[in-house]
């Protein structure tokens, strides 16, 4: 169970972000005594993938926050995110961290689930990400894509580092993530109706 909400904690922070889980594994192995990468994913930890996958994290950071320039990049990181999300679920639900410690017992007859597993999860919340993104920049003139990229990014670090040091949490984190989504639609649809203003009352 704790596996599962590894890999779905990290593969859901790779749909909002796909550089912030892929360096909380890769830094946490290379860092962290109590987080043991298997050998298939050790190169996550190699120090020029991190130098690599820091840079690419300061651009997509930067590219998220500028409108227009935030909706082609989310044309771009439909095939990146998916991807990263069926790494880091391939990955970290077989990563041995405090509280698994025999990750060798989950998907181990099909090594390929958890990565598909992975993808379909990071690519849904990355289409919703996405739908969402040109209407805030349409009701907000440009000004509301800023903020919820940066709440984004926050969540994405949220779901990744409760993957690793508590996937309990991982639920909580989800919740309140999905709460997120929605209050924006409701929000947006709000903002999307017509006003009707009263006809004016005629003289007496």
């Amino acid at each position: 169970m704790l596996e599962l909400l590894t890999g779905t904690g990290l593969a859901a922070a790779a749909g909002l972000n796909a550089y912030i889980p892929l360096l909380v594994l890769g830094l946490g192995s290379r860092f962290l005594d109590f987080i043991q990468l298997p050998s298939g994913w050790a190169w996550l930890s190699n120090e020029w993938v991190l130098v690599i996958l820091g840079v690419l994290l300061v651009l997509e950071i930067v590219a998220d926050k500028i409108p227009i320039v935030d909706n082609i990049n989310d044309w771009v990181q439909t095939v990146v995110r998916p991807v990263a999300g069926g790494i880091v679920f391939g990955g970290g639900s077989s990563t041995e961290t405090a509280f698994v410690t025999d990750p060798d017992k989950f998907f181990s007859s099909n090594q390929w689930v958890p990565i598909v597993v992975g993808i379909v999860i990071a690519l849904v919340i990355h289409l919703v990400k996405s739908a969402a993104r040109p209407v805030i920049n349409t009701v907000t003139a440009g000004f509301g894509g800023a903020a919820v990229s940066t709440a984004e990014d926050a969540g994405s670090v949220g779901l990744s580092l409760s993957a690793i040091l508590l996937p309990i949490l991982v639920i909580v984190m989800l919740a309140l993530v999905i709460w997120g989504f929605v209050t924006i639609f409701r929000r947006l649809e709000e903002a999307a109706k017509p006003t009707v203003k009263p006809a004016p009352s005629e003289p007496a």
